[in-house]
């Protein structure tokens, strides 16, 4: 795996190789992640043969802005725009309807997409150098702890890591159905805030 500082430049090669199909790693305001292009199926099966993960397990998605967003859902509701407009961008995963352009792997073959406007400037640049939203699944083999750290990263079949340093320690993306208004994946976002509106 190679390492690129979160330049211009890191972030273009990140993202030509995205749009190649190979699999990056890259920091987001809560761990590191990989991302792979999410329109990809075989660019998806890469990514899961290198986490060791089920393919019955959805991927999640980060994007630049809600017009990227828009690009992966088919449609927002009234009551998810509501949490968009509170906690975007952040750690919040919203599950939405998928578009028919997202594959079947990625949602683990359900109707429903989980996507989230990042807050962090480097993983928001390289959405928008890929020119759509990309996975964002934490950069660890299944079942062992996130990353912080590019150093942290033990994985094969890694191309490139934005090396962004250490991140402070913090929960991971909070995963939440609004329209059925369930807490799907406790973090950063606290389920109070979310429920009990």
């Amino acid at each position: 795996m190679r390492l690129v500082l979160p330049t211009d430049e890191g972030i273009a090669e990140a993202a030509a190789l995205i749009r190649a199909g190979e699999v990056v790693a890259y920091p987001t305001e809560t761990v590191y992640g990989l991302a792979v292009d999410p329109f990809s199926t075989t660019a998806i099966q890469k990514l899961f043969a290198v986490k060791g993960r089920s393919e019955s397990n959805p991927v999640l998605l980060i994007a630049a802005n809600l017009e990227q967003v828009e690009q992966v859902v088919d449609r927002i509701s009234s009551a998810a725009r509501k949490y968009i407009d509170r906690f975007w961008p952040g750690p919040l995963g919203l599950v939405l309807p998928k578009a028919a352009s997202v594959p079947a792997a990625l949602c683990a073959g359900g109707p429903k997409v989980c996507v989230r406007v990042t807050a962090s400037q480097t993983a928001r640049a390289l959405c928008l150098a890929v020119g759509h939203p990309i996975t964002a699944t934490s950069a660890n083999k299944s079942g062992a702890p996130p990353a912080r750290a590019a150093s942290a990263i033990d994985l094969n079949g890694v191309s490139l890591c934005i090396d962004d340093g250490e991140l402070a320690l913090s929960l991971p993306s909070t995963v939440f159905d609004p329209d059925s208004r369930v807490v799907l994946r406790a973090g950063a976002v606290p389920a109070s805030a979310l429920i009990d509106e």
